[in-house]
């Protein structure tokens, strides 16, 4: 699997959409469990997990103090 996870702390990119923080956990849990897509059996647990970090990864973006960016709020940064 592809190492290469976009990068969606500031000042890499500014703007961070619900699709990115997505596809992000999506690729972390294919990568942890080993699946590209998982039985449907396992589809229930997959899908939380990914729910879970998607939602880890908007918890840690929006605590995240970028130095020199003057703001702690992620929100009023995609504005500008």
């Amino acid at each position: 699997m592809c190492r290469s996870i976009k990068t969606l702390r500031e000042p890499f990119t500014p703007q961070v959409t619900d699709a990115d923080v997505e596809a992000a956990a999506l690729q972390y849990v294919r990568k942890i469990s080993g699946f590209r897509a998982p039985a449907a059996h396992n589809a229930a647990a997959f899908d939380a997990a990914v729910a879970a970090v998607a939602e880890a990864t908007r918890t840690l973006l929006d605590q995240l103090v970028v130095r020199g960016s003057g703001t702690t709020d992620r929100s009023a940064t995609a504005a500008s």
